[in-house]
């Protein structure tokens, strides 16, 4: 019972693991066991063939042996890996003189279906989804990856959830230098627990305070596997469907799988669509508030004239008048999201429309007000990723055209591409290819050329096999 009582002592309550103590010929021993995480079938099993094996064992290793050929066990001494592995649903077995343990793979979890995520639908392409089991997730990739230069590098991180981290990359492509870095600041994370793919985020990052990202996150394996190709890590997290992947480039927001399941000419038309709704949204508003205070002769006549009868005799001059919309339908976007699917929806519609409308014929705001701040709106979810930071920059550009008029504009849009352009990540400039030009992969920037045509894989990525196909 030593055995038992060095493992238990560090529980604060005992009655989660169940013992079962046992005698096996000259033997005596327990089987531990946590119910709630164990497969209680292979419990019995276990219990029940120590219980009537006829060979006569004088040590643990016997058990190996004779009585339990067809189970993974492994022997450990060590404590406090006896206990991880007891809270991930193994079976030990201790016997009487013996200080060491057998860890019998027992683990069984309840997860979910793999179903098509709900945030990267497609019409074509693959319709499966990671979800929060890191052995599921890893066998959705190896069975894409049919080659031994893939890698998986485990390890466990946090202090009390012990949560188990991979690091996935292909070994004769990805860079070694990028790989080590990595590995290095994952292993350098102590806090008490990971929950989820994002907390490990702002570890890898190299400016985890900047406005952007500088990770990529997807749930489908698809389009992991073809990150992988490029010569990108990728970290998956037990416990998260959403995979990291690094180095990561801003135009990866504007790409989609199913821009390469179809025609090349119709996926580079709706990614001019995705660069021209980005910069109407975050633009739009700033321009019609910046007109109207210091540029109303750049305005058509008879849109002026429109816009006069609109905006006579409301109390909000046109700058807090556009901040006073932009926050309504944030405030409708946010409530509408964290609403039920369904009661969510119906608010969005009948709120934007209802408050709107009454707004308006209340003479709060103007109906031009409306119909700027919802173009902008849904021109933002041309990129459903970049939706927070650019909600952000539209607010300050609007602010900046409403104070300063287009020379403020022109100088904080200059700033923002400033900054985007100082971001570099790995060896990857965020900007890139555009900021430092890098003409090679213009062929997946704006234009999507063909398979065929792609021979390399993208220089702005550092790997060491830059031929994607031939010689």
């Amino acid at each position: 019972m030593e055995n038992v009582e060095r493992i238990l002592c560090d529980f604060t309550t005992r009655e989660n693991i169940v013992t079962h103590e046992f005698k096996c010929g000259k033997l005596s021993g327990a089987v531990l066991v946590h119910p709630d995480l164990s497969d209680t079938v292979v419990a019995r099993a276990v219990i029940y063939a120590l219980e009537n094996c006829a060979q006569k064992l004088s040590s643990l290793d016997d058990f190996e042996r004779y009585a339990l050929l067809e189970y993974d066990i492994k022997m450990s001494s060590d404590k406090e890996d006896c206990i991880n592995k007891l809270l991930n649903g193994d079976i030990l077995l201790c016997v009487d003189g013996d200080d060491r343990y057998a860890i019998i793979n027992a683990r069984s979890y309840t997860t979910r279906g793999i179903t098509e995520p709900p945030a990267e639908t497609v019409m074509r392409g693959p319709r499966e989804g990671f979800i929060e089991d890191l052995k599921t997730n890893l066998s959705l990739l190896e069975r894409r990856l049919k080659t031994p230069d893939f890698a998986i590098d485990r390890m466990e991180i946090g202090r009390r959830t012990k949560t188990n981290v991979a690091v996935c990359y292909l070994g004769s492509v990805a860079s070694p230098k990028v790989v080590k870095k990595i590995k290095a600041r994952l292993e350098k994370i102590d806090i008490d627990g990971i929950v989820d793919s994002h907390y490990i985020v702002p570890y890898i990052e190299e400016n985890p305070y900047s406005l952007f990202t500088q990770t990529g996150l997807s749930e489908k394996p698809d389009i992991i596997a073809a990150k992988l190709l490029e010569g990108r890590v990728a970290i998956l997290v037990d416990g998260s469907p959403m995979v990291v992947t690094v180095p990561f480039l801003l135009i990866e927001e504007f790409q989609s799988g199913e821009d390469y399941y179809m025609r090349s000419a119709y996926s580079t038309f709706v990614r001019i669509l995705r660069y021209l709704g980005l910069i109407l949204a975050s633009l739009l508003p700033a321009l019609y508030v910046a007109m109207q205070n210091f540029h109303y002769t750049l305005i058509p006549v008879r849109f002026m004239i429109t816009l006069m009868s609109a905006i006579k005799g409301l109390p909000l001059s046109p700058l807090a008048e556009t901040v006073f919309v932009l926050l309504l339908f944030e405030i409708i976007r946010e409530a509408s999201v964290r609403m039920p699917r369904a009661v969510g929806m119906a608010m969005s519609i009948v709120g934007a429309l209802v408050l709107g409308e009454t707004a308006v014929n209340a003479g709060i705001i103007s109906s031009p007000a409306v119909m700027i701040t919802a173009l902008s709106s849904i021109a933002l979810f041309t990129v459903p990723n970049l939706i927070g930071p650019m909600s952000i920059l539209r607010l300050v550009y609007t602010l900046a055209g409403g104070l300063c008029g287009l020379f403020g504009l022109i100088l904080a849009v200059l700033f923002s591409l400033h900054y985007v352009c100082s971001l570099n990540a790995y060896d990857s400039p965020y900007l890139a290819p555009f900021a430092p030009l890098v003409y090679s992969d213009f062929k997946d920037a704006i234009e999507r050329e063909q398979v065929i045509d792609m021979k390399k894989r993208p220089r702005s990525i550092p790997n060491i096999n830059p031929t994607r196909q031939g010689q």
